[in-house]
């Protein structure tokens, strides 16, 4: 079973992106959802909601693959930069903590 937050999921409305494909991002906050990054432990199951970053429609299609465009490995860089960008974020808010 995949870690879950509806919290970390809601935080994702009205951020920026932080995937930021040029050529590609809308840069439109309206269109942010938390984008999972990586597998899950099974088919069809997502990865932990830790394991995401807040993605605009364009970025989150391309490194979903439903646009294909670009290496698969080259999209799997700016989703892991967004993921870490993503994850300083939920930290400043306080929805994940590292222990001291």
């Amino acid at each position: 079973m995949s870690l879950i937050s509806k919290k970390i999921r809601n935080s994702a409305r009205g951020q920026q992106c932080q995937v930021r494909i040029p050529g590609v991002c809308n840069r439109n906050p309206e269109t942010v959802v938390l984008a999972h990054v990586g597998k899950g432990s099974g088919m069809g199951q997502k990865c932990d909601d830790i394991h995401a970053t807040y993605a605009c429609s364009a970025c989150h299609d391309v490194i979903d693959r439903r646009v294909r465009m670009g290496s698969a490995s080259e999209l799997l860089v700016y989703a892991y930069e967004g993921m870490v960008r993503t994850q300083k974020l939920l930290l400043e808010q306080e929805l994940i903590q590292v222990a001291k």
